[in-house]
Formats: C-alpha cells, structure tokens, sequence
C-alpha cells in the first residue's frame, strides 16, 4: 500500500496483515508466445498449479504480458518501447521474505516456466538470485485498498465457516426443544472453536505495518477535515 500524504510521505506496502507486490520484467517478444500458452495450459490444467493454490499465505497472483502498444497513455505521450513486459501481481499475508520463499519452495519449476521469456531471469533456485530479481524490478503501489487489514487469508475463511454455522443454529433453533439446541450448539461450537481467530495487525519481521498505520491516521484525518470543510 503505498500513496501520498502530508510532506509528501510514502506508506509501505503493508496494509494490516496483506503485502501487495507487483513486480514488471521485460521480456523478450520473439518467445513471448511461449509463455501464452503456458497461461493457457495453466487455466486448463489447475492440477499443475496445487503448489500454489496450497500457499494459504496467498490472496490472489496474476501474471499479464504487456504488448509495446498497449502501455496505456495518460496524457505522457505515446510510449516507445522495444520490449513485451509481463506484469506480476500479488496480495498475500506475512513478510517479503516469507513469500518468496514459499513461492521458491513450492513451485519453483512453475516459476520458472512463468517467467521463461523474461529478460535475465536467474531461474527460481537458488533463492537469493531470485530475490535480487524481484527486488530489482519490484515498483511499488500508488494506491492500495484493503477491505480486511486486519484478516489474513485464514482468518477470513475461518470466520465463514463460523458464519454458516451461526446460520445453521438459528434455523435449527426454531424448530428444536431447549435440550436439543443445547446440544447443537456444544457440537457446533467444538467443531468452530479453531476458527474463532484474533483479528487484528499480525506481528511482522520489521516496521513498516506501524510506519504504515502512523501515516494512514494522518491521511484520514486530513482527508475527514477537508470533506467537514467542503461540506460546511
């Protein structure tokens, strides 16, 4: 999460418990094609993926190839460039570090086959070329809306499961005697009861979620004051 407020601050890109990274890497146009189809396969065959649907960590990843004309303008002019570039973006839960380790860990081929046309690319293992790769061409976010800062992954998933069953109790208590729904709701809360979670800012390997939080509080206040002013 990263925008702008008083003396021209930047926040991080930690919002709560959730990292947002995008990461573009130029790649070469005659082979670019090859990583189309391996995008294709991939949306066919999700078996090939498990290593990374399996990260819990993750919110969401996507991978895009930018053609050289269809960088977008903005009112800078028609871009002139020589090379595809291929977009890489990503929410997930914890640290930096801890992703792209899972990410090596767990699909290192499938990164491999993503990032085949990239320019350069050291290949997924040994992981501290791969970091150097991604820091290198890591551009950090503009704007960067979290619904649930304060909910991983987990948490969200944990706290559904705890809703349909709330749901499924008021239904049942309607139609059920007091010793009954007594005992629904012992079997229903043994069953939920490692779901009921701490949301909340999760405990991170540096400062940036606290520099982030100190610089939102600003912004909103500033942002509050002149909405009062505007209004009045």
């Amino acid at each position: 999460m990263q925008f702008r407020c008083e003396k021209d601050t930047l926040m991080s890109n930690i919002g709560g418990k959730a990292y947002a990274m995008n990461v573009v890497t130029p790649s070469n146009p005659k082979i670019t094609w090859v990583n189309r189809l391996l995008f294709m396969a991939s949306r066919g065959l999700p078996k090939n993926l498990m290593g990374l649907l399996g990260l819990s960590i993750i919110h969401f990843a996507r991978w895009v190839i930018i053609r050289p004309n269809e960088w977008p303008d903005l009112g800078q002019g028609k871009q002139t460039v020589k090379n595809d570039y291929m977009l890489f973006c990503s929410n997930f839960n914890g640290t930096w570090d801890q992703y792209i380790d899972a990410f090596s860990d767990g699909i290192p081929k499938g990164l491999n086959l993503f990032w085949y046309s990239a320019t350069k690319y050291p290949q997924s293992i040994p992981v501290t070329t791969f970091k150097t790769y991604i820091t290198y061409n890591q551009i950090n976010t503009d704007y960067y809306y979290n619904a649930t800062p304060g909910s991983a992954q987990r948490d969200i998933k944990s706290s559904l499961r705890v809703y349909d069953a709330v749901l499924q109790l008021a239904k049942s208590h309607g139609s059920q005697t007091p010793e009954e729904f007594a005992k629904a709701y012992k079997e229903t809360m043994f069953k939920v009861q490692s779901c009921l979670g701490d949301p909340g800012i999760g405990p991170v390997a540096s400062l940036d979620t606290e520099r982030a939080d100190i610089n939102r509080g600003a912004y909103v206040r500033n942002a509050q004051q002149t909405f009062d002013s505007e209004r009045t």
